[in-house]
């Protein structure tokens, strides 16, 4: 039989576009800092800049995106705990969320030069390439304890299902960053060591900004007791989630950097073309983030009380939404995305590549729906083991894919590989989802 919540809430369209909107707005900003610090380097008309921007990139949400859990393990922590109605819990969730993320993020900063030297050599790309990426990861991992405290802030506004106060904090630090990229990078003439101090300045602002908000909150809230925050059971729980979460991390760009590896290895003007559509595939991929993050705080609060309705309708809502989003978002990339790769770069070569392959990059949304949903609702019900499973699968899935196609097919080998990975990521999870839901909801 199903167990009630002794508070049963309803989830509907409205209740789920309450948070989806907000941080789809949100998490716009960050695909749209991305494409601002291409077209930046990119007006210097040098492929090489570009692909070092990007393998640059890569190699720091290779680091950064590994520590993903102390956003997304504290989203599902805190909407449990919201579900429980337990206050205390939630503002303990945080402050173990925080000294993780202090104490990584100041490690990552002092061992910036060793970072740099493992991605020149894991990208492998030539010289030119390697200085810009050498750049770019040296001054951006500066901003490493801000970047990690935003995402604790973040996980504990998420869970909390506020929206609204994550778009706010996303549009400060996104925001900051573009007007930054564009005064250092291109009007002060700094190139990729603009973009990337421009990142770790807008990182500052908006963690002490989050950080005023939270320690405003709690100070109305009744004292911690030292022994909330200091729980056993509770911190093995939180690195038990946090384990599971940095692997599937991880793995995920893990595939990521193979994927931009295995681009160099085609040539410099591939790469920088592969560069400009993973724009693409990034802005898809955070417009269906916002479902995802409602997926994420309904399913958890539905964990929480055990109230198994709320749980089937997030379900079902935020997949409808998701592929409707998704839909709309490969119409878009197929009718402008031509004049947005020529917004982006002025080099001839990369945009006649580019476009080659964009419809590769169009249709990533659609492909990509179950990975993301199925992520929020997996997230959310801390069900990390069998996401961390899965993960690990879909990654040797692609890895099979990427070897046999790319020899066949050359890059569009490479793309048809990224989508396979998609796909075995939402199917893969789709398939367990039921007997987890009903270990959960049923005595």
């Amino acid at each position: 039989m199903i167990e009630q919540s002794p508070k049963p809430f309803e989830v509907t369209n409205r209740v789920v576009l309450s948070i989806a909107v907000p941080m789809t707005l949100a998490y716009l900003t960050t695909p749209l800092l991305g494409i601002v610090g291409t077209a930046v380097v990119g007006q210097f008309g040098s492929a090489a800049l570009l692909g070092g921007l990007a393998a640059g990139a890569i190699v720091f949400d290779v680091v950064f995106t590994t520590f993903n859990f102390l956003r997304s393990g504290t989203t599902g922590l805190v909407s449990q705990a919201f579900g429980r109605d337990d206050p205390a819990e939630e503002q303990a969730i945080f402050w173990r969320a925080f000294a993780i993320a202090l104490t990584s993020g100041l490690i990552l900063a002092v061992a910036a030069p060793l970072v740099a030297d493992a991605g020149r050599w894991f990208i492998g790309a030539d010289a030119a390439v390697s200085e810009a990426l050498e750049t770019y990861v040296r001054v951006r991992m500066l901003g490493a304890p801000f970047a990690l405290i935003n995402y604790a802030v973040l996980g504990y506004v998420l869970g909390r299902g506020e929206a609204t106060l994550g778009l706010a904090l996303q549009i400060l630090l996104n925001g900051l960053n573009i007007i930054l990229a564009l005064i250092f990078g291109l009007y002060w003439g700094w190139g990729v060591a603009g973009v990337a101090w421009a990142v770790v300045c807008g990182e500052g602002v908006a963690a002490c900004v989050g950080m005023i908000i939270v320690m405003h909150r709690f100070r109305q809230q009744a004292p911690l007791e030292k022994g909330a925050l200091l729980n056993a059971t509770a911190f093995r729980r939180m690195l038990s989630l946090n384990r599971d979460i940095m692997i599937r991390s991880f793995s995920l760009l893990a595939a990521f950097a193979l994927f931009t590896r295995q681009g160099a290895q085609f040539g410099t003007v591939t790469l920088a073309a592969n560069a400009v559509l993973m724009n693409f595939f990034l802005v898809g991929g955070f417009f269906l983030d916002g479902f995802a993050n409602a997926a994420e705080q309904l399913a958890g609060r539905a964990v929480g009380a055990r109230y198994a309705p709320a749980f089937r309708a997030a379900l079902r809502l935020t997949t409808i939404w998701g592929f409707v989003l998704a839909a709309l978002a490969t119409t878009v990339f197929l009718i402008f995305g031509p004049a947005l790769v020529e917004t982006i770069t002025t080099s001839t070569d990369v945009r006649l590549a580019a476009d080659q392959f964009l419809v590769w990059a169009a249709f990533t949304a659609v492909t990509g729906v179950l990975a993301f949903q199925m992520d929020g609702v997996f997230i959310g019900a801390t069900w990390s083991s069998d996401m961390r499973n899965m993960m690990v699968l879909s990654l040797v899935v692609f890895v099979a894919a990427l070897e046999i196609l790319t020899t066949i097919f050359g890059n569009h080998g490479l793309w048809a590989a990224l989508h396979i990975f998609l796909l075995t990521r939402g199917i893969s999870l789709l398939c367990v989802l039921p007997a987890r839901a009903r270990a959960v909801f049923t005595r």
